[in-house]
């Protein structure tokens, strides 16, 4: 069932992806073929606002074919009123930027929602004290909670961290220790610890770690917007430097997955529970605008490359270099699948 589950949370967001670049073609009067979720052998279609609406056989990705846009022959155009090739250039980046931006609207919507039902957050309860560290030394003890830090009230472990790492000089920490109210003053350190790419760094911090606890976060309306706003840009900005940090080479092409890791981690998460679901699929949302804005030829961010060129030098890129980036481009796309499914069955084999 689980399984299930993730086939769906996936189509859903792909579906949405695609549904992003219809509403724009058609805004701009693009006539718009068909509309596949799925690649391949046709599993079921019908016609409905003159496209064609299909499910194929293999749920990798989807489609939109426009009239005069066709990514398998570029050379394949055509000089109708609504075919995307007769339409300016900031025209077709819009219908492009479409799709992306439907991925981070529903990012935003399923983020505002998980709000509504009160997300778990950690608590700052105090599980273990490292031998001889700052917190030890002050006199912490597990079970102990931190209730402020320089008259900062701290609700969160994330928020204390954030305090902790971006401090000068001395704490003043209040603390709530069975029942009863102590303050201690403590000095934090710099300390090798990983961060969320697997990389060493050099942090702030007193030696403490969670004991576990969390609550639920009890938010108003406009702490629900605000809660959406900043999930989502903290998930956008999280793939942003992952992908950065995975074409530099500072995170090993190892960890690159591919949609079977993706279909794996959405069934754990439905093991976890419905906010679970909503959690991950938020982050594949904003996964799937992220990477579909790579300048990537044969993706979004492909095309938005080549109409900028056309915007800038007031002439479209040759048919012999749309044809040769275009093969390059599929070329990258499908060896990263293939690094991906690669990793994904290495994962899965042990």
């Amino acid at each position: 069932m689980s399984w299930l589950v993730s086939l769906l949370v996936l189509s859903a967001l792909i579906f949405f992806h695609e549904l992003g670049h219809y509403a724009a073609a058609r805004l701009m009067g693009v006539y718009v073929e068909v509309f596949s979720i799925g690649f391949g052998k046709k599993l079921a279609s019908f016609h409905a606002w003159g496209t064609q609406w299909s499910i194929s056989a293999i749920p990798l990705g989807g489609y939109v074919k426009m009239k005069g846009q066709d990514d398998s022959d570029p050379s394949n155009v055509s000089t109708d009123n609504d075919s995307y090739n007769t339409k300016t250039p900031l025209q077709r980046i819009f219908i492009l930027l479409a799709g992306p931006a439907a991925n981070f609207a529903l990012a935003f919507v399923l983020y505002f929602f998980i709000a509504l039902g009160g997300p778990s957050v950690l608590s700052p309860v105090i599980g273990q004290v490292v031998k001889d560290s700052p917190a030890f030394v002050a006199g912490l003890e597990g079970n102990d909670t931190i209730r402020s830090i320089n008259a900062i009230p701290v609700t969160t472990w994330k928020d204390m961290a954030k305090i902790i790492a971006s401090s000068e000089g001395s704490l003043n920490v209040e603390i709530e220790r069975a029942g009863f109210i102590e303050y201690k003053t403590i000095t934090p350190k710099f300390s090798e610890t990983q961060n969320m790419y697997g990389e060493t760094v050099q942090r702030k911090m007193i030696g403490i770690g969670a004991a576990g606890v969390s609550h639920k976060l009890d938010l108003g309306f406009f702490e629900t917007f605000s809660y959406a706003t900043e999930q989502t840009i903290f998930a956008s900005t999280l793939i942003f430097t992952g992908v950065q940090k995975l074409i530099s080479g500072d995170v090993p092409a190892k960890e690159l997955g591919g949609v079977i890791s993706i279909v794996k981690l959405t069934s754990d998460a439905t093991d976890a529970g419905w906010m679970s679901v909503l959690f991950f699929a938020a982050l594949i949302s904003v996964n799937l605008g992220v990477l579909n804005l790579l300048p990537i030829p044969a993706l979004d961010g492909g095309h938005i490359m080549f109409n900028i060129y056309e915007l800038i030098t007031k002439r479209a890129p040759s048919e012999a270099v749309l044809i040769n980036l275009t093969i390059a481009g599929w070329v990258i796309l499908f060896s990263l699948m293939g690094l991906g499914l690669y990793n994904d069955v290495n994962r899965l084999m042990g």
